[in-house]
């Protein structure tokens, strides 16, 4: 089946697509899902809140842009509204009050997906959002700062506390894992 059928038969509530439409995504909204979220716990229940919320609405899908597009799109919106949802306090930074040293992440790039969306996963929510809608969906922190209903220089804040935290553990896993090869 087409994606274009499969599309017309989850309109038309068809259990089989719907289920063939959940087992062909259901691997690239997970692993949307857990940049967002806290742990595979989360990230699983996010995946179902998407599914549902997908097959609810799917007949607002106009085919304009990708399936798989609009779909990730529900996915970081349930992650933000669940975020949202916990009523964190967010502490506000203005740019004169932070170090802003460079935090470069490159030289981690040879540690497993595994490592890295772990270390994506210890942040604290607040960082581990804006981290994500940043630098692995493309927001500005104009954009976030709307989503998130924070200002923009907490977004600034959490990105920079969130790079730092990443740099922090990301370094520790690295001498672990560099420590092992010379053992």
């Amino acid at each position: 089946m087409t994606e274009k059928e499969l599309i017309t038969s989850c309109k038309k509530k068809d259990r089989k697509a719907q289920k063939q439409l959940y087992e062909q995504y259901k691997q690239k909204l997970f692993l949307v899902c857990l940049k967002y979220c806290k742990n595979q716990a989360e990230a699983e229940d996010n995946l179902h809140d998407t599914f549902v919320e997908v097959f609810l609405h799917i007949k607002k899908y106009k085919a304009k842009g990708s399936f798989e597009g609009w779909m990730k799109r529900i996915a970081i919106n349930k992650a933000i509204d669940r975020y949202r949802n916990k009523k964190e306090i967010n502490v506000v930074f203005y740019d004169s009050q932070l170090k802003w040293e460079d935090t470069n992440l490159d030289e981690y790039q040879d540690l497993p997906l595994k490592v890295i969306l772990e270390a994506i996963q210890s942040l604290p929510n607040q960082y581990r959002i804006v981290f994500s809608l940043y630098y692995l969906d493309g927001f500005s922190h104009k954009e976030i700062s709307k989503q998130l209903e924070i200002s923009v220089n907490t977004s600034k804040s959490n990105l920079h506390r969130a790079k730092a935290a990443l740099k922090s553990f990301l370094q520790k896993k690295h001498e672990l894992k560099n420590s092992r090869r010379g053992a």
